[in-house]
């Protein structure tokens, strides 16, 4: 046994009140230390570790990986769970019920099911179920935050956090947790927009072709939207491939800036930015049409710095009735949701959803390999671990 592995053994209780536990693997980092992802172990959990006979045992078949598990490995942020002295990563799941609780009544075993990634703090919005939407200042996420997430063997829940998938989408389950950020941001748009009493966006542009921009053009297509995708690299290669499938229009940095596709194509009723970088965040901000909404979904940590069109941008969005907001995490509602955009997506543009599933590793022993994709990997759409076999 490795030293790491040994050390983390330790770390945990092995033992309860109901004796000996088995022990399992996880991919893991310590929280501010930066690179250090490792191997490390937890004590096998029990649907008794969930008071009232509501536990529910889920064995984990496929966790997603992105920029935020690069990031917290980065040591950006992250908290380790308290009393823990690591993190264990992963908050994009997708996995099978094993065992349930005597009161549990919405899952069964065999049923897959993903988990939400927000726990309920203190704040008025956690209490009423909307804990992505909390004003605490300590917060509680799978995986991020204080509360040990799914790149590991089995996990206990309540079923309050767990939402059934379709049998039919058990290839692509994993795919529901990156979904569920853009339907949040697309509800968020419309529920912003009653205020209009009729908004009925025609034209939309997604800024990103990564797996966030690519499940918006997605989302927004299912809906009848026209839409324009925006990304640096010209076609063709396989994202531009999957914009084009879903016929919506890809255009590239190649082609001229952003605003110079919205001259061409826009103004657009709907913008939805997923590409990272924040200075195109004040070129989606000009090619708003009146009564626009543009929709904020990346998380930018570095410093970049532009000059901007103050007075005009102000002008257009005071006088046009602009609305900017921002997106992440999200509710049950919105996983709820998502579940039934990828259940329609599967029948209108059959394996397009399998097609993002770019890099899978077998494994969670070959961690290494997941983060050099997330770091190196050519062609990389989503890379996620194959725990285990169905």
């Amino acid at each position: 046994m490795s030293p790491s592995l040994a050390s983390n053994r330790a770390a945990q209780p092995a033992v309860d009140e109901r004796g000996p536990r088995k022990m399992m693997k996880a991919i893991a980092v310590f929280p501010g230390r930066p690179g250090s992802v490792h191997l490390a172990e937890l004590p096998m959990p029990s649907v008794t570790d969930i008071p009232g006979g509501r536990g529910v045992l889920v064995r984990i078949l496929r966790v997603g990986v992105d920029g935020t598990d690069k990031e917290i490995n980065a040591a950006e942020y992250g908290e380790a769970p308290e009393g823990s002295p690591f993190l264990v990563l992963g908050h994009e799941s997708f996995g099978v019920v094993e065992e349930v609780g005597a009161r549990v009544t919405e899952v069964m075993a065999g049923d897959y099911v993903v988990a939400t990634v927000r726990r309920p703090g203190m704040s008025i919005y956690d209490r009423i179920g909307t804990s992505d939407m909390t004003t605490d200042d300590v917060y509680f996420e799978r995986g991020i935050s204080r509360r040990h997430g799914f790149l590991t063997e089995h996990y206990v829940e309540d079923p309050e956090f767990l939402v059934k998938v379709p049998q039919g989408l058990g290839d692509v389950g994993v795919l529901l947790e990156p979904t569920t950020v853009v339907e949040k941001g697309i509800a968020q748009a419309f529920e912003i927009q009653r205020r209009l009493r009729v908004w009925r966006p025609r034209k939309a542009a997604v800024i990103g072709a990564g797996t966030i921009g690519l499940l918006a053009t997605l989302a927004l297509r299912l809906r009848g939207v026209e839409v324009t995708t925006f990304a640096k690299q010209p076609r063709p290669y396989l994202n531009s491939d999957l914009v084009e499938t879903l016929r919506a229009r890809y255009a590239s940095a190649a082609e001229g800036s952003f605003l110079d596709v919205a001259a061409k194509y826009g103004p657009f009723d709907l913008i939805f930015e997923a590409s990272g970088f924040a200075p195109l965040v004040f070129d989606a901000m000009q090619a708003l049409a009146k009564n626009g909404v543009l929709v904020l979904s990346s998380v930018t940590g570095s410093d970049h710095k532009v000059e901007v069109p103050a007075d005009r941008i102000n002008l257009s969005f005071v006088l046009g009735n602009k609305v900017m907001v921002g997106t992440v995490n999200a509710n049950r509602e919105y996983f709820e949701t998502g579940v039934k955009d990828l259940s329609q997506a599967a029948l209108e543009y059959p394996g397009w959803l399998n097609r993002l599933l770019t890099h899978p590793v077998k494994g969670l022993e070959n961690y290494r390999q997941l983060f050099d994709y997330l770091e190196h990997g050519q062609g990389v759409i989503k890379v996620f671990c194959q725990v285990a076999q169905d």
